[in-house]
């Protein structure tokens, strides 16, 4: 005898393999979840990606901030893609401007300002190097890599 949820549908018998009902069922990999489009999982660990990273970690391992800048004068001299010279010339300008801030900063300490501009740095390089992460992912130049802004 067929067995019925408190909705009217029918339950699968237990143990079958329809049991898992479409609430539980996972999709295939790459297939459309929720009409979204498909699902792309994949990260790209390209050059200017690699040091993007670097420069974020750099808020807790303070050398990384170094490899990377030495990373970006080294693989700007090489073959490359079109659109990794202005994330080259991106990072090397956001390092030099993020050291001359902080230099800037440390001083201004005396006079307490200091602090806050240490602060409005450190969040102008995260924003920088994240905005530098996202067009590296979607491998775009960057739109004005000389740019001391944002």
């Amino acid at each position: 005898m067929a067995e019925f949820d408190d909705q009217g549908r029918p339950v699968p018998p237990k143990g079958s393999a329809a049991s898992a009902g479409p609430e539980n069922a996972r999709p295939a990999p790459g297939a459309p979840s929720g009409g979204a489009g498909p699902v792309s999982a994949s990260f790209d660990l390209n050059h200017p990606t690699i040091i993007s990273l670097l420069y974020l970690s750099s808020f807790v391992l303070f050398i990384t901030g170094i490899v990377g800048l030495v990373l970006a004068y080294v693989w700007r001299s090489e073959d490359h893609a079109g659109w990794e010279t202005s994330h080259y010339t991106y990072h090397i300008r956001t390092f030099w401007i993020g050291l001359l801030g902080i230099a800037i900063s440390a001083v201004l300490m005396i006079l307490l300002v200091g602090f806050l501009l240490m602060l409005a740095v450190a969040v102008w390089v995260i924003v920088r190097s994240v905005l530098a992460l996202v067009n590296a992912q979607k491998k775009e130049p960057m739109p004005n890599p000389e740019t001391w802004l944002v």
